[in-house]
């Protein structure tokens, strides 16, 4: 053979070399969702070039062109609303400002309720107090002595109702108390948890962490050392905790090139799937059914009127299960992390709720009782720490506080509790209670003709605005002056529990709607036609590029 065959031959095998590793490059980019939150380096190379700027006064309340009137009509409202809030709560918003100072928590989140352009303005003058004494039924009382009702959810660890879980510490203490905080040594009362959680979950052992987050590092962390394997899928939006080696884009400036986040519910994700050698496992928020493809909503990204939700449990369940075969195939570890929506769904989580079994499940929040809690459940091959041939090759962890006897004695309790009959007979019937709930309320908004909609899966909400505008997150303002304690990300997310009664939520739906309709008399949903969700990003980008080139 000549020299030319050779060289013919070298170059068609890096050809095709070349050729089949741009496929699967272009295979893992099409699995990519097209937005930011699909590319997690894109979106931190934005993050760092948008400026901060605001609007002055003189434009805060006419940011969308209204009319004179109605940006006079919008003032007013607004001074209504500072002196309601200043009025009602004085004791509360100082103890509030007096922390900003000391406590970054508070000082974030206050920052953060409302876009950026508007948030200066609003905590000068629209003050919140995030003091709370007291809590009962369904509502909680703040310093001041005010009592609204719960739709904050305590960020879903209140499934059952505050009162459930204040008797699950009380009788938990009694348990527990001539041990103390004795670290190390197990109180027995372990033993029957491990049996009830293997129980429900399905799965053959049990490891405790004292955080959601940390469940679920260890859960990845496991399922690399038993696979070998270097990368995990997340679906694009997704949230497992603070964690940055599963929050790759905005809020984690660390690069984590050993995550790919991927499209949930497509066909281009099952390709990925199906053909790379180096995933380890796949995580999976059932909550993500709610709002694929999307960040949690927060109003502080509540630009426009284009916020989406929609849930179809059925839809949700075939891709599960399409996804729990491909898993198994390619022998990648699949992870539900139940931190948020477990117990929520049903007695058996997001498995028997979509019916599809997980390899590895991560729990937290209600679990615990109350308490501070994360609980790893795993097949007995993933959940092992160490090689039986190679015993300087283990994957460690540990935690001074995993397994505190006090945290054990309150999950114990709520695991008991949660036996009774009455709660388990009102897992099948929870669908129809809170899909009928919520058709009501929708019902009374379209009614009056308010532009304002719920979504919800099960007990957790979403408020989607039918009308574009500008200033719906002023809407989280009104629901607070209308005695409806909710979580600092505002209409978003709302997360109530299960102990509400047909009175109760009566009582919330009266309220809910008299928040819209004091929120349209004030003028901040007008509209004029050229007022779109499309324009509105547009003029939001213009005012980017200016200050940008300022």
């Amino acid at each position: 053979m000549t020299a030319t065959f050779w060289q013919y031959f070298i170059l068609v095998t890096i050809g095709l070399y070349l050729l089949r590793k741009l496929q699967i490059r272009l295979r893992l980019s099409r699995a990519k969702h097209p937005s930011l939150r699909g590319h997690s380096k894109m979106s931190r190379w934005v993050s760092r070039r948008i400026p901060f700027y605001e609007y002055p006064e003189s434009e805060f309340f006419n940011s969308d062109g209204a009319p004179a009137a109605v940006a006079s009509q919008r003032r007013a409202g607004f001074e209504r609303l500072q002196a309601a809030f200043a009025a009602k709560s004085p004791k509360s918003i100082a103890l509030t400002e007096d922390l900003e100072s000391s406590i970054s928590d508070v000082l974030f989140t206050n920052a953060y309720r409302v876009p950026y352009q508007y948030r200066n303005y609003i905590r000068e003058r629209l003050k919140l107090g995030t003091i709370v004494t007291a809590s009962a039924g369904t509502r909680i009382q703040d310093l001041d002595g005010n009592w609204s009702y719960d739709l904050s959810g305590s960020y879903g660890v209140n499934v059952f109702g505050y009162d459930f879980y204040k008797e699950c510490l009380e009788q938990a203490y009694a348990r527990v108390k001539d041990l103390g905080p004795v670290l190390g040594p197990y109180h027995p009362v372990i033993a029957e948890n491990v049996s009830k959680l293997k129980a429900i979950s399905g799965l053959d052992e049990v490891s405790f962490h004292m955080s959601g987050t940390e469940a679920v590092m260890q859960a990845v962390r496991l399922a690399r050392y038993h696979t070998g394997r270097t990368h995990l899928v997340r679906f694009c939006g997704a949230y497992h905790g603070w964690w940055d080696g599963v929050q790759p884009g905005i809020g984690n400036e660390r690069k984590a090139d050993d995550v790919y986040t991927l499209k949930d519910m497509d066909a281009d994700t099952l390709k990925v799937l199906r053909t790379r050698k180096d995933i380890a496992c796949v995580l999976v928020n059932p909550l993500q059914a709610m709002h694929l493809n999307a960040n949690a909503p927060s109003d502080a990204m509540l630009i426009a009127s284009d916020r989406s939700a929609h849930y179809d449990r059925e839809a949700y369940s075939g891709w599960l299960k399409e996804l729990r075969k491909i898993c198994s195939e390619r022998n990648i570890v699949l992870i539900f992390d139940e931190v948020f929506m477990g117990f929520r769904l049903a007695y058996g989580g997001a498995q028997e709720y979509f019916k599809v079994k997980a390899d590895m499940v991560t729990y937290g929040k209600t679990l615990g009782g109350g308490l501070p809690i994360g609980v790893v459940c795993g097949k007995h091959h993933l959940m092992k720490r160490f090689r039986d041939d190679k015993p300087t090759q283990i994957s460690f962890a540990r935690g001074t506080f995993n397994s505190h006897p006090y945290v054990m004695a309150a999950m114990n309790e709520f695991l008991r509790k949660i036996e009774a009959p009455e709660i388990q007979e009102s897992y099948a019937t929870l669908d129809t209670v809170w899909n009928t709930r919520v058709a009501q309320l929708n019902s009374k908004l379209a009614e009056k003709d308010l532009p304002v909609r719920v979504v919800n899966m099960v007990s957790v909400w979403t408020i989607i605005y039918t009308r574009p505008g500008r200033y719906n997150w002023m809407f989280q303002y009104y629901l607070r002056a209308h005695g409806l304690a909710i979580s600092w990300v505002g209409s978003g997310r709302m997360i109530l529990s299960h102990n509400y009664t047909d009175t109760d939520f009566e009582a919330v739906m009266q309220r809910f709607v008299a928040a819209a309709q004091a929120m349209d008399g004030d003028g901040w949903w007008w509209q004029s036609p050229a007022l779109t969700n499309k324009a509105i990003k547009r003029q939001v980008l213009k005012e980017i590029v200016a200050t940008v080139l300022k």
